[in-house]
């Protein structure tokens, strides 16, 4: 693992000459932030040496570099799944990167399925914390010291200073933002409504594919961390009938220009 980081930053570096500070990963149909971003750089994941490339649908596929403001960023334009078949060093692979590129904060994007009666299709959720419940932890087998410590305090995965400036900022933008509790499970099959209530009674307050494995990578290597669901469907016995993936990538389209001003003014401020 040590090696291949090094030499996939190595090629990143001989392309680009850039040291991002951020880190961005875009979720299902949030990936025109890109917009946002004084693009220098693209490199297609394609031509990256040991990058698995995006197979899903709302996931283009690139890794951006360029400034927002006066901040240097990298930003992943589709991110990698652990249900697409990647063994979870693969999906985790670009975080690794991104350290030894330079990056000291990481963004994570993601849409999931509320089960908190108080949000609404199009919330925007501020993650406060996350339940792991995906088969295969990405930090299992051998440690290596290089990347960060064997056991791993994960009493703050998500930056408790980046939640109190998002919501300082949230309000100064008059965006509405709710917090909750994110807990990610394997996918690709949306839940059922029995899996809903058991989410619920876990105590989270959304759940979804992604996001839980790259935040513990970005952790193991004290990258601070700061995440964002944008609930695309409800899992209650109303909605749940006509969850799917295109309606997914809709929801998340009509909630991206406020996860767009939230993400840029959090960079720029903070």
């Amino acid at each position: 693992m040590w090696k291949k980081v090094q030499e996939t930053v190595s090629f990143i570096k001989e392309k680009t000459n850039f040291t991002p500070e951020y880190g961005i990963i875009l979720g299902s149909g949030l990936g025109s932030l890109t917009d946002d971003i004084q693009i220098e750089f693209t490199l297609p994941y394609g031509e990256i040496p040991n990058f698995p490339v995006s197979t899903v649908q709302g996931h283009k596929g690139a890794l951006v570099f360029g400034t927002i403001g006066n901040k240097k960023v990298v930003a992943m334009q589709g991110r990698f799944h652990f249900y697409e078949g990647y063994s979870m060093q693969e999906v985790t692979f670009p975080v690794r990167v991104m350290k030894f590129l330079g990056v000291k904060k990481l963004i994570v994007s993601n849409a999931s399925g509320g089960v908190n009666p108080n949000y609404d299709v199009g919330s925007v959720v501020i993650l406060k914390d996350h339940i792991n419940m995906m088969p295969e932890h990405p930090l299992r087998g051998k440690n290596d010291e290089r990347f960060g410590p064997r056991f791993l305090n994960m009493s703050e995965p998500y930056s408790k200073k980046m939640i109190a400036k998002a919501k300082e900022l949230a309000q100064n933008l008059n965006i509405f933002v709710q917090d909750g509790i994110y807990l990610g499970l394997q996918g690709p099959t949306f839940e059922t409504l029995a899996e809903y209530k058991m989410v619920k009674n876990l105590g989270a307050d959304c759940v979804g594919m992604s996001t839980v494995p790259e935040v513990i990578v970005a952790r193991h290597m004290d990258i601070e961390c700061f995440g964002l669901s944008v609930i695309t469907d409800m899992g209650d016995e109303e909605n749940i009938e006509t969850v799917s993936h295109d309606e997914v990538l809709e929801a998340a389209k009509k909630a991206e220009p406020k996860v767009r001003s939230l993400i840029k003014e959090l960079i720029w401020n903070y």
